[in-house]
């Protein structure tokens, strides 16, 4: 017999799980560091659809971080350098592209347009954007539609990968995005949001302010963001397809 791309997945993951991602949805919110590497290992994970969503061009200062930042692909959209790479790896998964800003007031209609577009199920959610504001409003509106949801913190100023964790927001301890993203979601009273974050303490330079009183650029190590990718790219395929999904303890033994 022939061999094929997903002969591995099925040793791991049985027939009946990798027939579960090959039948799911799953939407990703910005094609970046973060975003770009999840994409890239849902795709090789055997998903069967996934919906990409940024406005953004490749940028030369990408290429240290992003799965689809090449020399030869700066400049072009975001999206269509994904949905290329994706074809390349899975040419069964059906992809579905929105070169759009995801901002508060269209996030809303964005999910109504790529749930149309999806027969009116996504079983799952990736938040990867920067904006505090619309990872609130998307932390809000997923568990309204149903839709599971996980979110990631930042990867700025982070050097030890040993340090992500994979959460609940009002569990996280140490990480500054997360301290924001936490004390709003009180002020709101979302009660659960499962995040990736880093318990690594950031470096003094990074806490420290300039002369003019302004925060000092954020710097992105090459390995950071496409770990934090694979880590979430592996929390939604574990929970879609219903294998590795109970709990290890810190010596790596399995709970129940």
């Amino acid at each position: 017999m022939a061999e094929t791309a997903t002969d591995r997945l099925r040793i791991i993951m049985g027939a009946e799980g990798l027939a579960r991602l090959q039948r799911a949805t799953v939407m990703v919110f910005g094609v970046g560091g973060v975003g770009s590497n999840c994409i890239e290992a849902l795709a090789r994970g055997g998903i069967g659809r996934l919906v990409i969503v940024d406005k953004d061009v490749v940028a030369p200062s990408n290429i240290n971080r992003q799965a689809i930042a090449f020399t030869s692909t700066v400049g072009q959209r975001k999206v269509d350098a994904m949905a290329a790479m994706i074809a390349d790896i899975n040419p069964d998964c059906t992809v579905i592209a929105r070169d759009a800003f995801v901002l508060p007031d269209n996030l809303e209609a964005l999910l109504d347009d790529c749930l149309s577009a999806c027969d009116g199920h996504i079983d799952y959610i990736v938040d990867a954007i920067d904006t505090v504001a619309t990872k609130l409003a998307l932390a809000e509106l997923a568990p309204a539609r149903g839709i599971p949801l996980i979110s990631s913190m930042g990867a700025a100023n982070k050097l030890h990968p040993e340090c992500l964790r994979i959460a609940d927001i009002h569990d996280t301890v140490r990480d500054p995005l997360s301290r924001v993203i936490r004390k709003e979601c009180r002020r709101r009273g979302i009660r659960h949001l499962r995040v990736l974050y880093s318990c690594e303490e950031p470096p003094a330079r990074a806490q420290a302010s300039d002369p003019a009183g302004t925060r000092p650029e954020l710097g992105t190590a090459s390995f950071m963001p496409p770990i934090m990718g694979q880590m979430i790219a592996g929390e939604v395929i574990r929970r879609i397809s219903g294998v590795g999904c109970e709990r290890i303890r810190p010596d790596g033994t399995r709970i129940g």
